[in-house]
Formats: C-alpha cells, sequence, structure tokens
C-alpha cells in the first residue's frame, strides 16, 4: 500500500488564499488614516484680498436696498398712558386706573407726515413687560385650549386655575392678563373701518386653539387682570386673544390689533378714540400706539440693512489693509517655508 505525503502547512498548496480588502474597508482605512483626497487651497495674499473685496462689494448693496426698503415704510407712534390721564390723577395713577367709576376714555390727534398707502397695521407697544418670565410662560394649558373643559389636568395654570369652585377657561396668567385698550379712529367726521380679522396666525386658529371650545368662568374672580372674552365665541375665532398667547421673547414688543383699508394722505389729522384701560403702571410699563404701512422686507427696522453695509465695509477696509501691508512687505517668490509647506502637502 503506498502512503501519500502529508502536505506541510507552510506549503503553498494548502494555504488558503488571501482575500483582499472591499471598497468599503479600503475607504474606512484611508478615512482613519487621513489619506482621503480634500482641496487645500493655497491662501496666497492676492486670493485673501480679491475675497475680501468682492465680499464686501456684494454685501455693501445688500445693505442699502435693505435700508431703503426700511426708510420707505411710514410709521406713527404716540405714547398715550400718560397724556391720558386727568390732570388730577397724575400724581396717583393707580388710584385712576384701578376706579372703575371713573371714564378712561380719550381722545389723541395724529398728524400723517408722509403718504400712507393701505394696508395700514395697527399695532399696540408695550414696554418693560416681560412676557418671558418663566412663570408667566409656563402659566397656560395648550391641552385645554384645544379640547376645553374635557381636558381636567390645568395644574400648570397656577395661580389663574380655579375660581368660586369652577375651572377657567381659558386658564392662566397669559390669558387673564389679555391687553383690554381699544381704538377708534376718525377721518374728518367719518369713522374709519378697520378691520379685525385676520390678525392672528392661521395655524395658531386651525391647531392650536379648538372650534367648539368656549370661554367659561373667565375674568369671574375678585381680581380682574385684563380684557373679557365673549362667551358664544369660540376661542379659534377670538383673534385678540391668540395674538396675545403668543408671548413675546423682549421686554418691548408690538402685537398686532387691526388694519385700516384705505389710504392716508400727507397733512391729514386723524382723530384717535381710545379707551385706557390696561394698567401698566403698577410695573412702570408703557403703551404706545403705532400706525404703520409695510415693505416688501416688512416692517420699520434698519438693523438687517445696518448689519449688511456695515459687513460689508469692514471686509472692504481689511482688503484695502492687507493690500497695503501686501505692497509693502510683498512674500518673496522663493520663500523656503511656504515651498517646503508646498511641497509636503503636494507628496501626500
Amino acid at each position: 500500500m503506498e502512503m501519500e505525503p502529508a502536505s506541510s502547512s507552510g506549503s503553498s498548496g494548502g494555504s488558503q488564499p488571501h482575500s483582499m480588502p472591499s471598497r468599503r474597508s479600503r475607504a474606512f482605512y484611508r478615512f482613519t488614516q487621513q489619506n482621503l483626497p480634500a482641496c487645500k487651497p493655497a491662501l496666497t495674499p492676492g486670493l485673501v484680498i480679491i475675497t475680501f473685496l468682492l465680499l464686501g462689494i456684494i454685501f455693501v448693496p445688500v445693505g442699502l436696498v435693505c435700508l431703503h426698503a426700511s426708510r420707505s415704510v411710514v410709521e406713527i407712534v404716540d405714547r398715550y398712558d400718560i397724556e391720558c390721564i386727568p390732570e388730577q390723577y397724575q400724581s396717583n395713577k393707580m388710584s385712576y386706573i384701578k376706579d372703575s367709576t371713573i371714564s378712561k376714555d380719550c381722545k389723541r390727534d395724529l398728524k400723517v407726515q408722509s403718504h400712507m398707502k393701505a394696508p395700514i397695521y395697527i399695532y399696540y407697544e408695550l414696554e418693560n413687560y416681560y412676557q418671558n418670565h418663566r412663570r408667566y410662560v409656563k402659566s397656560r394649558s395648550d391641552k385645554q385650549l384645544l379640547h376645553g373643559l374635557k381636558h381636567r389636568d390645568t395644574s400648570l395654570c397656577k395661580p389663574q386655575e380655579m375660581s368660586n369652585g369652577l375651572s377657567i377657561v381659558p386658564c392662566g396668567l397669559i390669558a387673564w392678563s389679555l391687553f383690554n385698550d381699544t381704538y377708534s379712529f376718525v377721518r374728518g367726521t367719518t369713522a374709519m373701518n378697520i378691520s379685525r380679522k385676520n390678525i392672528a396666525w392661521k395655524s395658531d386658529q386651525d391647531h392650536k386653539y379648538g372650534k367648539h371650545v368656549y370661554p367659561f368662568n373667565f375674568q369671574n374672580g375678585s381680581l380682574i387682570g385684563g380684557g373679557k372674552l365673549d362667551p358664544n365665541t369660540p376661542l379659534s375665532d377670538q383673534e385678540d386673544l391668540i395674538v396675545w398667547m403668543r408671548t413675546a421673547a423682549l421686554p418691548k414688543f408690538r402685537k398686532l390689533y387691526g388694519r385700516i383699508e384705505e389710504d392716508l394722505n400727507a397733512g391729514e389729522v386723524i382723530t384717535v378714540h381710545l379707551v385706557n384701560n390696561y394698567n401698566t403702571y403698577s410695573f412702570g410699563g408703557k403703551k404706545k400706539l403705532v400706525l404703520t404701512t409695510s415693505s416688501w422686507l416688512g416692517g420699520k427696522n434698519d438693523f438687517l440693512g445696518l448689519a449688511y453695509a456695515a459687513t460689508g465695509f469692514s471686509f472692504i477696509l481689511v482688503a484695502i489693509l492687507f493690500a497695503l501691508i501686501h505692497v509693502k512687505n510683498p512674500r518673496p517668490q522663493g520663500d523656503a517655508t511656504f515651498s517646503s509647506w508646498n511641497r509636503k502637502t503636494s507628496a501626500r
């Protein structure tokens, strides 16, 4: 019987062929070894100067266009919280605002300086009013606003959760402190129409406030905070409330009251009949009435235009400064340090 020779473990015949690394593993290896292809631009002085100069040339015109759009907006701003207090109550404003037997009616004359094209937006502006306070922001129930009395967990609404043993709808400090000054406008001898519809976000009306949720037991406590609500109108249609419930981030803010749908001519005098109900005197706040037009960029705000223009001018100044430095101290053509660095990066 013939014996077959035993194959050694080191022989080529018995060894398994080495599998080639996959494309994914090769890419992972190159990634971990930082050997992936990359763009490594050499920032020469000329390239840096041109880049800053181009950015400045782009930013400056954009800033000027934004500034022009902001300056084209016509605004009338009238602070009335001091002027609308009778002379005998100037030294004791709190007794005036808290006394419900005293008439709060006030008349203001506003002169139109430039032609105002419809629509003209009516805002009320409050200052030193911290709607972003943590306790104030949390004092609301979004589920109750959507479902009404069906949602019973209103613990977040404290201290305006219950009144006379009954739930409050809408509950919470935000709704309780609803702004309640009112405005009407007279042009000559004719009362002007003010549109109070479509002043709130459509998404808020459709998705955050119930169409079958009605105010209940609201402002029936011993301490009244602000405006009252129509108990026969669902919350989704009470746009004053919806606008107010979207809290402001800063202590000075404006909220939309309505729109005037007719042009106002330059030189006209508009008479405003307002009711000065809202108490801002207890915390040193300010109240202003604002009539304003709008542009394609929105309302009157110079910040965006000034920011673009200032940034563009800064880029141009930096480009000029770099150019002067480069002319005075140019980089040598045979710079050893730069050449050696360039050779190393090319070798990689």
